[in-house]
C-alpha cells in the first residue's frame, strides 16, 4: 500500500469524526479507524462521504496508509484503553513514529506514557482539545504537551484546525510529557467555576428576584456585550429563551443533578498537592455532588427550614451587584487557576507561557471569553506574575467590584440562597489580603496536642520551636509523627 495519509485517528466518537472532518476542510488526508470497524464503514458512507478521508479496518492497515514520520492520533476514552491501544501501537510502528492522546487523560498517565514511548523509540504526545463537538468541528484550543521533538511533525496540522484569534491559532507547544494534559485539566477546573458562578446568578435571578426566563434572557443577553462576554454567557442567553413543546420554559423541565467526569476532581486534588487554594473550583465540584444528593435534598426541604428566598432590594441595583460578584469571583477563579498552573510548572519542571496559554484559551475553548485577552496581556507585560490580582489592571477590576460583590454574598445568606463560589472567593480574597491570618493559634495548637513546634515573628523564618504548654509533656518535638 503506498503510503498517502498525513495522518491517522482512532476513535470514531463524535470528537473523533468532527475532528477528522476539520482535518480535511484544511487539507489534510486522514486514514480513519474505529475498533467497532462498521463505524468505519459508516462513516465514510455518511458525513465522509465525498471527502479524501481513508477508512481502514486494522491498525496495520492504518500503520501501512500513513506517511512517515506517521502520526496517530486517539480520540478514545481515557484510561485503560489508550494504555491498550499503545500497547498495540508500538510493536508495529517504527522509530520516530509519533502516538498522540487527544482525549482528556490525568496528566500524570501522560507522564508515565510519555516516558514508556520514548523508551521504545517512539516519540509522544498528550493534548488537550476543547470546544465540544463544534469546537472540533470548526476549530477547538489544543493544548499539546509530551516529547518536544514531535511538535514540528504535528504543528501544521493542530494549528491549522484549532481556533483563531486576531490570527493567531488557539494551539501552541505547551512542554513535555503532562504538560499538556495539565492545562487542559485546569481549563476544565476553571471551566466548573464559570459554570458555578452562572448559576449562582442564574439561582439569585429566578428565586430571589422572581425573575421570568424571558427577563433573565435579556440580563445574559447584556452582560454578554460587555465585561462578562464569552461562550459560556452567550449559551446561558439562549438556554433562558428555549422553551419546551408546551410554551414553558425548557430550563424548569431538567432535573436539578449535575454530572461531572472527573476533570474538575482532578484539579482540586492536584491544587492539594502542591498546595494552592483552588477554593472556588473546589466548592463548584462540591456543588455538583450536592446537587447529585436530589432525593436527600427532597426530603431535607419538608424538614429543614430557612429564611424567605425573595430578595426585596431594588432589582437593578441586586442585578447591578450580582453582575459585579460574578466578575470578582471569575477573576479570582483564574488568578488561582494560574497560581496552580506556577506551582505545577516549578514541581515538574515544566517552562509554561502562561500568555501562550491564556492566548489559547481565547477562542475555541468552553471557556473562552474576553476577559482571557486581558489576562494575556498582564503575563505578556509580566512573564515573571505569579499571581494575577496583583496586576494592575485585575487589582483595579476587583476593587471596583468589591463592594457589589459583598453585598451580593450578604443578600444571598440573608435569603437563604447558596452562593458556595462567590463566598469562597471572596473568603480567599480577604485572606489573601490579610497580614496577618489566626494561623498562629492553629499552630499553637499543633504544637500543644502533637509538639509539631511553631516559628516566632521574633525570629528568622525557618527556625522552629516547642513549647512545653502543661508542663508535663516533655521537651521533645514531633519530626514525622501527625495526627
Amino acid at each position: 500500500m503506498n503510503p498517502t495519509a498525513d495522518i491517522g485517528v482512532i476513535g470514531l466518537a463524535v470528537m473523533g469524526r468532527n475532528l477528522i472532518m476539520n482535518m480535511n476542510d484544511h487539507g489534510f488526508t486522514v486514514a480513519a479507524f474505529n475498533r467497532t470497524t462498521e463505524r468505519v464503514d459508516e462513516f465514510i458512507a455518511g458525513d465522509a462521504a465525498g471527502s479524501n478521508v481513508i477508512g481502514v479496518h486494522s491498525l496495520e492497515e492504518l500503520v501501512a496508509t500513513l506517511k512517515t514520520p506517521r502520526r496517530v492520533m486517539l480520540m478514545i476514552k481515557a484510561g485503560a484503553p489508550v494504555d491498550a491501544t499503545i500497547d498495540t501501537l508500538l510493536p508495529i510502528l517504527d522509530a520516530g513514529d509519533i502516538i498522540i492522546d487527544g482525549g482528556n487523560s490525568l496528566y500524570t498517565d501522560s507522564i508515565a506514557r510519555t516516558k514508556r514511548v520514548e523508551e521504545a523509540g517512539l516519540r509522544y504526545i498528550g493534548t488537550g482539545v476543547s470546544g465540544g463537538e463544534e469546537g472540533a468541528r470548526f476549530g477547538p484550543s489544543i493544548m499539546p504537551g509530551g516529547t518536544p521533538e514531535a511538535w514540528r511533525f504535528v504543528k501544521e496540522i493542530f494549528q491549522s484546525i484549532s481556533a483563531h484569534v486576531d490570527d493567531v491559532p488557539c494551539c501552541d507547544w505547551v512542554g513535555p510529557d503532562g504538560a499538556g494534559h495539565y492545562v487542559k485539566m485546569v481549563h476544565n477546573g476553571i471551566e466548573y467555576g464559570d459554570m458555578q458562578v452562572i448559576g449562582e446568578a442564574y439561582d439569585i435571578m429566578h428565586r430571589g428576584l422572581g425573575m421570568t426566563h424571558d427577563e433573565m434572557h435579556k440580563v445574559f443577553a447584556e452582560w454578554d456585550r460587555g465585561k462578562l462576554d464569552s461562550y459560556l454567557i452567550e449559551i446561558t442567553t439562549d438556554i433562558m429563551a428555549m422553551h419546551d413543546e408546551d410554551g414553558s420554559p425548557l430550563l424548569e423541565k431538567i432535573v436539578d443533578a449535575a454530572g461531572q467526569k472527573g476533570t474538575g476532581k482532578w484539579t482540586v486534588i492536584s491544587s492539594m498537592e502542591t498546595g494552592q487554594p483552588m477554593t472556588l473550583v473546589g466548592e463548584a465540584v462540591y456543588a455538583r455532588i450536592v446537587s447529585s444528593l436530589k432525593d436527600q435534598r427532597t426530603a431535607a426541604s419538608a424538614v429543614l427550614a430557612g429564611p424567605e428566598t425573595t430578595i426585596s432590594d431594588e432589582r437593578d441595583l441586586v442585578l447591578a451587584d450580582l453582575h459585579d460578584a460574578l466578575y470578582a469571583s471569575k477573576i479570582v477563579s483564574y488568578a488561582q487557576g494560574f497560581m496552580l498552573m506556577d506551582a505545577a510548572a516549578d514541581e515538574n519542571d515544566w517552562d509554561l507561557d502562561f500568555a501562550s496559554i491564556a492566548s489559547m484559551w481565547r477562542g475555541g475553548c468552553i471557556i473562552r471569553s474576553k476577559f482571557l485577552s486581558e489576562i494575556m496581556k498582564a503575563y505578556q507585560d509580566k512573564p515573571e506574575l505569579r499571581q494575577l490580582l496583583l496586576n494592575d489592571f485585575f487589582a483595579h477590576e476587583v476593587h471596583a467590584a468589591q463592594a457589589g460583590w459583598r453585598r451580593t454574598v450578604a443578600r444571598a445568606i440573608a435569603a437563604g440562597i447558596p452562593t458556595p463560589a462567590y463566598s469562597s472567593a471572596l473568603a480567599f480574597f480577604d485572606a489573601y489580603r490579610t497580614e496577618r491570618l489566626p494561623a498562629n493559634l492553629i499552630q499553637a495548637q499543633r504544637d500543644y496536642f502533637g509538639a509539631h513546634t511553631y516559628e516566632r515573628v521574633d525570629r528568622d523564618r525557618g527556625e522552629f520551636f516547642h513549647t512545653n504548654w502543661t508542663g508535663t509533656g516533655g521537651d521533645v518535638s514531633s519530626s514525622t509523627y501527625e495526627v
